[in-house]
């Protein structure tokens, strides 16, 4: 077996998709996983992009569901989790009006992060290090820090939370671990980003998020094709089994193996 085939496997990548059939497969998940878990309903953190989008409507698809058959409220709690200023948090809260989300709250992360960044920088002073936290760093504060937030919500309301992690950022590992790695469940998981914007399209996902450049929105003007080298496009055709460039090929499979231990359980002795 090629490393292609390996990792489609691994991923559960399928060439071609019932949308139809993906949707309620993803919500009856979502509902069984509720009951299974005897709690109130999902917590979802909506970034404003399609990932977050897709898996709004797919939770609040198993809520409403729950509700209707249980005879009991089953929720979707929509956090918005800007850092300061966000400047497009309005896509954030028309995804949430496109999905008539009922419960919503929005959580600044400045002020914790702010803080956390100049502890570490204490630490470095301490250890004769005069430099500041990196961008990176910092970014990976910002994901970990909304993390906290949303399990500390989840936890006094008795929720779950879902993560918006999928296939083709699994491959790259295009995630930070403990931050927006860190979820109860994942039912964007076996999709490609082709894949997620076939259900954004059926679920009625807003036409500015699907026109939007994919980002993580770790810092301002980031977005995850150019910080990845890698097209969305090309990372799609390769879980699909797909011939592509040879350099993006490599490069792609270097970047999943370097990744692999944010796909992997902690290892033990």
């Amino acid at each position: 077996m090629s490393l292609q085939q390996d990792i489609i496997a691994r991923l559960g990548v399928k060439p071609d998709i019932d949308v139809d059939a993906e949707i309620r497969k993803r919500v009856d998940f979502l509902k069984q996983y509720v009951l299974d878990s005897e709690v109130t309903g999902l917590l979802i953190a909506i970034s404003g992009g399609i990932d977050s989008a897709v898996a709004t409507g797919l939770c609040k698809l198993a809520t409403d569901e729950l509700s209707k058959e249980k005879g009991l409220e089953y929720i979707t709690l929509g956090v918005f989790q800007p850092y300061g200023e966000q400047a497009d948090i309005s896509d954030s809260y028309s995804v949430a009006e496109a999905f008539k989300l009922t419960h919503k709250v929005e959580t600044n992360i400045e002020q914790a992060v702010d803080e956390i960044a100049l502890e570490v920088e204490y630490g470095f002073k301490s250890l004769g290090i005069h430099r500041h936290i990196s961008r990176a760093g910092k970014g990976n504060v910002k994901a970990r820090t909304r993390m906290v937030v949303q399990y500390a919500l989840a936890f006094d309301m008795n929720l779950l939370v879902v993560g918006t992690d999928h296939a083709s950022e699994a491959i790259t590992g295009f995630f930070t671990k403990y931050g927006d790695g860190a979820v109860d469940l994942t039912p964007l998981s076996s999709l490609n980003k082709r894949q997620v914007r076939q259900l954004a399209v059926r679920l009625g996902v807003p036409q500015p998020i699907l026109d939007k450049a994919p980002t993580a929105g770790l810092w301002e003007g980031q977005t995850d094709e150019q910080e990845l080298g890698i097209t969305y496009e090309d990372n799609s055709n390769y879980l699909e089994g797909k011939e592509i460039d040879p350099a993006a090929r490599e490069k792609l499979e270097r970047q999943y193996l370097k990744t692999e231990h944010k796909r992997s359980p902690i290892p033990g002795i």
